[in-house]
């Protein structure tokens, strides 16, 4: 039998160490930290019609700067799709028929050669 340690057997399986399991295990719980005190924090707190504004907007601007980027870098056809989409959406205000007729426009697109 070896004298080294179960536990460093898994973390040279891991590849990893002691440091980076620790830095991983801290960030996460920095991170269910954050979420929680926001949590707590918007129980606590009654918020003012501007946080309730910002709030509003907060998943339209995620998704922009989720979907945006992408139609950037995957070219004209991508760019093309990501205005049908939301031609679709601003005029029937479907998220799905939106979603479909923008994967739909790029696979026609990009068939067509563009």
């Amino acid at each position: 039998m070896s004298d080294v340690p179960m536990s460093d057997v898994l973390l040279e399986q891991l590849g990893t160490s002691w440091g980076a399991l620790l830095a991983l295990v801290c960030m996460a719980a920095v991170t269910y930290l954050c979420r929680f005190g926001g949590v707590w924090l918007m129980d606590h707190l009654p918020p003012s019609p501007r946080l309730r504004r910002a709030l509003g907007a907060l998943p339209g601007s995620i998704i922009i700067s989720t979907v945006v980027p992408l139609g950037v870098m995957g070219g004209p056809a991508s760019l093309i799709a990501l205005v049908v989409a939301m031609i679709v959406m601003f005029k029937l205000r479907r998220d799905v028929l939106a979603l479909v007729a923008g994967m739909v426009t790029v696979a026609l697109l990009r068939q067509m050669g563009l």
